[in-house]
Formats: C-alpha cells, sequence, structure tokens
C-alpha cells in the first residue's frame, strides 16, 4: 500500500490530459475499434480490458481523417456522441482533434446542463452536467429478457443505476444492477457456460432467483498513465470463446490498479486485487454470544489475493508482443506483492524458503498480436503456463508442461463489405489452474480466472460477424468442445509420467448459436439469441437443448 501512495504523490504535479472512466467491457465500441484496428486504420492497445473513455475517444478522433464505408462512417458518428462527454475541460489543455477539416468537432460545451434531452453533442441524457472542472453524468439501467426452450425456461428483468463523471483530476464510476429471474432449471446458470457468474441471493423458491452486480472506481491520470482503485472485471489478451489468461466469467473483484505507457511503443500495467476464497477459515471463526441467533457465529474466510503485471510491445506497427506475471496468495497481505515491478516468483520462493507448502501460485503468460500485417487480418496467439519444467519439456516421463494456448485469426471485408471470417483453437492442459493449497487456486469464488471450461480440455472454434446496416450486429457461431476430468492432487503433483491430455475424458460437446444485436439509440440495445448445444457423455446418451433469448435493455 505504501508503494501505491508513493506514486500517488510523485505524479500529483504531471499535467492531466484524460481522466481514467473505464468503459464497460461488453460495450459494442470495442468491436468497432477492433475491426479498425484489423484494417489498420488505428492502432489499438487492447490486450487489456477495460480501457478508458479517453482513449476510446482518441480512437474514433483519429478515425474521423481516416477514408471509411458509408457504414463505418454513421457508426463513428454515433459512437462520437457517446464517448464526446469524455473530453477533457480544462482551460489550457491542447486540442484533441487531429481532423484537419474540423479543429473544432471536439472542443467541449463550456458549460451545460441536460435533464430527459440530448446534451451539446446530441446524445439523449437523463441527467447530463459537464462545466469547466466537473462532469456527472447518471443513467438508469433496465432490462427484460425472456427465454425459451431446455435446459431453463425463465424471465429476466434487471434495473440499475450507472454514474460516472469527472472531478478536477480525478475520475469516477458507479455500476449497480439488481437482477431478478422467475422460471424453471435456475440453478443450471452458473454451469459450464462463458457467461460471467453470479452470486446468488437467498430465495427458498426455486424458481426465483436473485443476484446484483456492482462495479465502482475512483482514478488519477496523468499525461501517460493512470492509477485506480475500484471493483470491476480486468481481461487479459484475446480470445472469441473464452480467454485463457484472464476472463469475465469470475464474479469482478476489488483492485489497485496501475496503467504506464512511458514510450510509444512499450506500455506497463499492474494490478492487486483482493479475491474471495470460499474456504472457511476455522481458527479465525468465533461465537458471538448471541443467545444463538442465526447461529450465534461470526464466519470468516481464508483472505486471498491476486497480483500482476505485464509489459507490451509494438516493436513494428501492428505488431504486439506482451509478457506478463501473475501470484495468487492467500493468508495475508504481503507488501512484496504490492510492488509493480517486483518479480513475484523468486520473490514468493524467498520468502517461503523455498517450501513448497509455504508458497503461492505463480502463472506466466504471453500475447503475440499481429494486425493488418496481411491486409484486413488479425492473428494472434496466447501462452499461459502454470507450471512448466525446462529441462525436460520434451521427456514424456519427467514433463510437466501444465499450460494453455490460443491460437486464432480474423479477416474483414471478407467477400462483402463488413463480413469478418474467423476461426480459433484453444487447448488446455490438465491441472492447469489448480493448486496444492485450495486457498490459492486461479479462481474466484470458486470459478476459474481463465477459461470457462476450466482445465483438460479443447475447442475449436468458427465464427462470421456482419454488419449489414449501421449498429445492427449479426454473429454465427460454431464451437466443438472436448473435454476431460480435472484429475487429483496426487496425479497432479506426484505422478511420472504426467496423465496424457484428455485422460479420463467425459464427454464431446458442439454449440452453435446465432446473435443479433441492434443499438437503436445509445445505450438502448435490442437483442436475440439462439442456441443449440449436443452433449454426448462417454457410455451415456446424447442430449440435445435449445435456447431462444429476446429482450431490451438501456445500459450494458
Amino acid at each position: 500500500m505504501k508503494g501505491f501512495i508513493a506514486i500517488l504523490l510523485l505524479t500529483i504535479s504531471l499535467q492531466v490530459t484524460g481522466q481514467a472512466v473505464w468503459e464497460n467491457h461488453n460495450a459494442p465500441v470495442y468491436g468497432y475499434l477492433s475491426r479498425m484496428a484489423m484494417k489498420g486504420n488505428i492502432e489499438l492497445n487492447d490486450i487489456i480490458l477495460p480501457i478508458s473513455r479517453s482513449k476510446i475517444l482518441e480512437h474514433l478522433d483519429t478515425l474521423q481523417t481516416k477514408q471509411l464505408s458509408a457504414i463505418e462512417k454513421k457508426e463513428l458518428g454515433f459512437y462520437l456522441q457517446e464517448y464526446k462527454a469524455a473530453l477533457n475541460p480544462f482551460p489550457g489543455a491542447p486540442p484533441l482533434t487531429k481532423g484537419k477539416n474540423n479543429p473544432s468537432s471536439l472542443s467541449p460545451h463550456p458549460s451545460s446542463l441536460s435533464i430527459l434531452k440530448k446534451d451539446p453533442f446530441g446524445r439523449f441524457r437523463f441527467l447530463g452536467v459537464s462545466n469547466k472542472d466537473f462532469k456527472l453524468f447518471i443513467d438508469p439501467i433496465i432490462g427484460m429478457q425472456q427465454t425459451v426452450g431446455t435446459p431453463s425456461q425463465y424471465r429476466t428483468l434487471s434495473n440499475g443505476i450507472n454514474l460516472w463523471g469527472q472531478a478536477g483530476r480525478l475520475g469516477f464510476q458507479l455500476y449497480y444492477r439488481d437482477f431478478g429471474l422467475t422460471g424453471s432449471g435456475l440453478k443450471l446458470l452458473n454451469q459450464e457456460n462463458p457467461n460471467t457468474a453470479f452470486i446468488e441471493l437467498f430465495n427458498v423458491d426455486p424458481n426465483k432467483l436473485n443476484h446484483n452486480e456492482v462495479k465502482a472506481h475512483m482514478s488519477y491520470s496523468w499525461k501517460n498513465g493512470s492509477i485506480s482503485i475500484g471493483k470491476d472485471h480486468l481481461l487479459w489478451g484475446y480470445g472469441e470463446s473464452g480467454k485463457i489468461v484472464l476472463s469475465d466469467r469470475a464474479p469482478s473483484f476489488p483492485y489497485l490498479r496501475l496503467d504506464y505507457q512511458p514510450l510509444k511503443w512499450m506500455s506497463f500495467n499492474y494490478t492487486h486485487a483482493w479475491l474471495n476464497s470460499n474456504i472457511l477459515d476455522t481458527v479465525r471463526t468465533y461465537r458471538t454470544g448471541t443467545s444463538g441467533v442465526i447461529g450465534d457465529i461470526r464466519i470468516r474466510y481464508i483472505p486471498k489475493f491476486m497480483a500482476t503485471h505485464s509489459v507490451s510491445f509494438l516493436p513494428i506497427k501492428g505488431l504486439t508482443l506482451s509478457v506478463g506475471e501473475s501470484m495468487v496468495y492467500s493468508d495475508k497481505l504481503d507488501i512484496g506483492f504490492l510492488i509493480p515491478v517486483m518479480f513475484f516468483k523468486p520473490y514468493d520462493n524467498n520468502r517461503s524458503n523455498y517450501v513448497i507448502n509455504a508458497g503461492s501460485n505463480a502463472q506466466f503468460f504471453f500475447q503475440a498480436s499481429a494486425r493488418n500485417l496481411i491486409k484486413n487480418t488479425h492473428f494472434y496467439s496466447t501462452v499461459f503456463i502454470d507450471e512448466i519444467r525446462l529441462s525436460s519439456i520434451f521427456n514424456s516421463q519427467k514433463a510437466r508442461n501444465q499450460l494453455g494456448i490460443t491460437a486464432g485469426m480474423g479477416v474483414t471485408d471478407c467477400f462483402l463489405p463488413y463480413l469478418t471470417i474467423g476461426a480459433e483453437y484453444t487447448r488446455v492442459n490438465p491441472f492447469v489452474y489448480n493448486n496444492l493449497i485450495p486457498a490459492q487456486n486461479y479462481s474466484q469464488y470458486n470459478y476459474s480466472l481463465g477459461d470457462w471450461m476450466g482445465n483438460n480440455f479443447d475447442r475449436a472454434l468458427f465464427l462470421m460477424k456482419y454488419t449489414p446496416i449501421p449498429k445492427l450486429r449479426l454473429e454465427m457461431r460454431l464451437q466443438k468442445i472436448r473435454k476431460a476430468g480435472p484429475g487429483t492432487l496426487l496425479q497432479q503433483y506426484e505422478a511420472e509420467p504426467q496423465p496424457p491430455f484428455l485422460f479420463d475424458f467425459q464427454k464431446n460437446r458442439t454449440d452453435m448459436s446465432f446473435n443479433v444485436q441492434y443499438e437503436w439509440l445509445n445505450n438502448l440495445y435490442l437483442f436475440g439469441r439462439l442456441l443449440s448445444t449436443k452433449q454426448s457423455p462417454v457410455n451415456a446418451i446424447s442430449t440435445k437443448y435449445r435456447q431462444l433469448n429476446i429482450g431490451m435493455s438501456y445500459g450494458l
């Protein structure tokens, strides 16, 4: 903690160019920018999500000088309506606009108040306040969804609030959404799917389920970096059907986050997260002496943390190489992991006296991304190393290659303008994400921080994305999965040779889906999804499930 306070104090005097208000990682603008980067129109660093609204605006501004299709131009104007509110309002700040023909197109309105009307940029606001040194925007969140088919049929109603703004050198946000589900098969919704898992609120009725999502942060930014404290997801790497390093499968977590770009071709990220082990700490749990009221007990869980940092390099235009390290540790906060430039693995070896039972759970990961090196394409690959013996990597008797890999590619404007075709393969070996100490598994609330399928599986994906008219996004997916058992700790740590990939094979799975989403107005979505799943367990009859989801939402 002292290290973070020192960094914050040292940067107070630096010039501010834009506050870090993190944009929801599910926002459609990410897909738009990713495609623009695939075409070579912008240099996009989206290996780590979310990114800030001001950074998104910089990319949108750059696109105003590019040759775009009619659909791309209309979508650009639509997104500018949303993100111009991130403009830096401070007097004397350098102009953001790069367009030669429209040098004042992004100039901020000096002062405005919008209540149930459009702001100066044409975006409808429930509440928007902006002047030279303060901004506040508040939108309600309202959602309705109907799901029919098997194995679950239910209706979802949700409501909440999204509040964000800037005050002096600070950015801030509060996102809260409450979900109420009514129907059948609700206990299956958290099982083996890529959707973000939720923490169920107590309900005695099996046909009703409630949960909520809350995210918040405050940040301080300077010319080429930011530091923030908050609660959100942190995504790392690429993956259309799942991310093997950090995904949004597990519930969000509190964190300290530092982003710094000292050079145009190099950027650095550090995050320290507070996780939930979901394991009872029997030593610290105690009786309350309250005459047996609600069990007469105070429950404590084993503390759990994660520190992660990574560096990205841009050796040539369009090529990004990244390397990172993470450490999941437990029991008590360790200041050594609060040092952003610490080499976590040797530090942990020293502090644990090189005793495995006293140590923590370390990971290394790598990412390569090539955009538009071949026209309109994106090639990417991620490697996640949980444990490896370099000295015996090719020795089938001694090897401990507990790692995962994703490799994929996409090409846009393929046959048709705005048609993107992609393919991806993911393989995660046995025992990845698991640890000798259960409180140090690579998980949050018992859900994987990495890929939603866990370990000992592989997955092949083919997809097509098409935008026939502005803001209408169509997507078709076909994926095949082979899944095997997780194995035991005895097999993981003592078996030689290690059990082979896909040992204890359990099932084949095939998913086909068609998704449609239309953003009618800023932040107002109409959507539908048709999903067909076939599961073929070993020595059992295959089962088929079909589900149709339709709904609308104001707010993500």
